[in-house]
């Protein structure tokens, strides 16, 4: 699938995202920063990637953590997944918190995020008086176990 992507001029000379692997789901977003950005411990920052996308109608873009920063750091993406609409048309960002136990510094073009392409429905809802049963029914949360 080819997707339109623009270049600001804050991104200029970092490499574009990429699936680091080829088995790889997600394209790394690296940090389209001017200068290092501290991310003391129990905050989050906005950090831009320097990426417009135009992702097609059926699709959205789910930003998301990469394995490594969280494990070795604690620094995931606060609302994984992100959502990015085939609609939107603005700067891709990324809102990273630091649920480590130390500030961590995050550098220019510095591999921040993974971005996801997925398959998305649209939906028309078709409002009925009930549903049909199932097994658990209503029951909620941890009623299929803990284990």
């Amino acid at each position: 699938m080819r997707i339109p992507l623009r270049v600001l001029e804050t991104a200029s000379g970092l490499p574009l995202p990429a699936h680091a692997t080829y088995g790889s789901a997600g394209l790394d977003l690296r940090a389209a920063i001017t200068e290092d950005v501290l991310l003391e411990k129990n905050l989050r920052r906005l950090v831009p990637t320097g990426l417009v996308v135009a992702i097609p109608r059926g699709y959205n873009g789910e930003i998301r953590s990469r394995s490594g920063l969280a494990h070795k750091y604690g620094v995931f993406v606060l609302n994984s997944p992100g959502t990015i609409d085939s609609d939107y048309r603005g700067e891709i960002k990324v809102l990273l918190q630091n649920f480590g136990a130390e500030s961590f510094v995050i550098e220019r073009g510095m591999r921040i995020a993974q971005l996801v392409i997925q398959k998305c429905e649209t939906i028309d809802w078709d409002v009925v008086d009930s549903l049909d049963g199932t097994a658990r029914s209503d029951n909620g949360y941890g009623s299929t176990g803990v284990k």
